[in-house]
């Protein structure tokens, strides 16, 4: 199944939003927490998403999803050095909507490209 990733400035809106994904995804699919500084703080850290990417991908791929500026930028740091093929993905998605909608669709069992589209998608999907 495709992992997810979670990349956060805060290492309890992380480690929340892959608790709410994996409780709608089931124990299957792989949802790693990067989130917060090394020192406990407000932040992003490469090792963290780096680290996170290894334990997410499977075999099937990762989709890593961030939520402000830098998370970005620290993801994309972490993917241009990262020799995978393609089969790590950062996607443009909302965090906890996105994640939860990956999270659906890797539980069913679906590749890579249908995973990052769930979460991509959940960008319009209405509230009210």
């Amino acid at each position: 199944m495709v992992g997810i990733v979670i990349v956060s400035h805060s290492s309890d809106i992380a480690t929340g939003t892959a608790a709410l994904a994996a409780q709608m995804a089931g124990p299957e699919v792989r949802i790693e927490a990067a989130g917060g500084a090394p020192d406990g703080g407000l932040g992003t850290d490469g090792a963290r998403v780096e680290a996170a990417i290894a334990a997410a991908d499977q075999g099937d791929g990762a989709i890593v999803l961030g939520d402000l500026g830098s998370a970005i930028l620290t993801a994309r740091h972490v993917l241009d050095g990262h020799a995978d093929n393609g089969s790590v993905r950062l996607v443009d998605a909302p965090l906890v909507e996105g994640a939860v909608a990956a999270a659906v669709v890797s539980s069913a069992g679906r590749p890579l490209d249908e995973v990052a589209g769930a979460a991509e998608d959940a960008r319009v999907i209405p509230k009210l």
